[in-house]
């Protein structure tokens, strides 16, 4: 597995403000609206799933402010201002796994979390969902991620029940939510019409 460590997030970044409704209040940087208990943002989540039945997980980084070392989702981040949610995420598959993909957005959800008494999340999160090979060549960048694991659909369950501290709060609300959809037949036509491109 090939890495890199480029410096793709910046405390300073300008993020998209909103309610609850998705109506754009203004914007904020990074470090501002995640402070204290939150100011509600943008952001979304990806989950690569192999035509084998496995989810790419990914262990995140040792210097996250929040929740570093949690096992989570593929990929998950802040659209920028300017940036669609569709947008964000394609740019942050490539700045964190050297990976593109064809996403299909799944649902919209917006939750709160608090780390400690100094940061949280509180964020209307866009969830999407793509397709890949699990042979496909990932460049990991090391910066943001210390390790990626591809995880058998019907093991993730278990691995929660085992020990969820592990995980970041945003992936056990999204993990309820898409193991009741039958994603492979949804996307069964995938393997013949979506291949991952690096791009890393």
């Amino acid at each position: 597995m090939e890495s890199c460590h480029k410096v793709v997030s910046f405390d300073d970044e300008l993020l998209i403000r909103v309610d609850k409704y998705d109506n754009v209040l203004g914007y904020s940087n990074k470090y501002d609206v995640h402070a204290g208990k939150g100011v509600m943002h943008r952001a979304f989540s990806v989950f690569i799933v192999s035509f084998d039945g496995e989810v790419l997980l990914q262990k995140r980084c040792k210097d996250k402010q929040l929740w570093p070392c949690f096992w989570s989702n593929s990929c998950c981040s802040h659209p920028r201002k300017g940036e669609t949610y569709l947008e964000a995420a394609h740019r942050r598959l490539n700045d964190e796994l050297g990976i593109d993909a064809h996403l299909d957005f799944i649902y919209k959800f917006d939750y709160t979390a608090s780390f400690d008494q100094t940061a949280a999340e509180n964020e209307l999160c866009a969830v999407f969902v793509g397709f890949i090979d699990n042979k496909t060549k990932f460049q990991i960048n090391k910066n943001e991620i210390e390790t990626i694991e591809w995880v058998k659909y019907n093991e993730i369950d278990q691995k929660i029940v085992n020990d969820r501290t592990q995980f970041t709060p945003w992936f056990l609300m999204e993990w309820e939510h898409l193991k009741n959809i039958d994603m492979f037949n949804m996307y069964k036509d995938e393997n013949s019409s979506s291949k991952a491109v690096g791009v890393c």
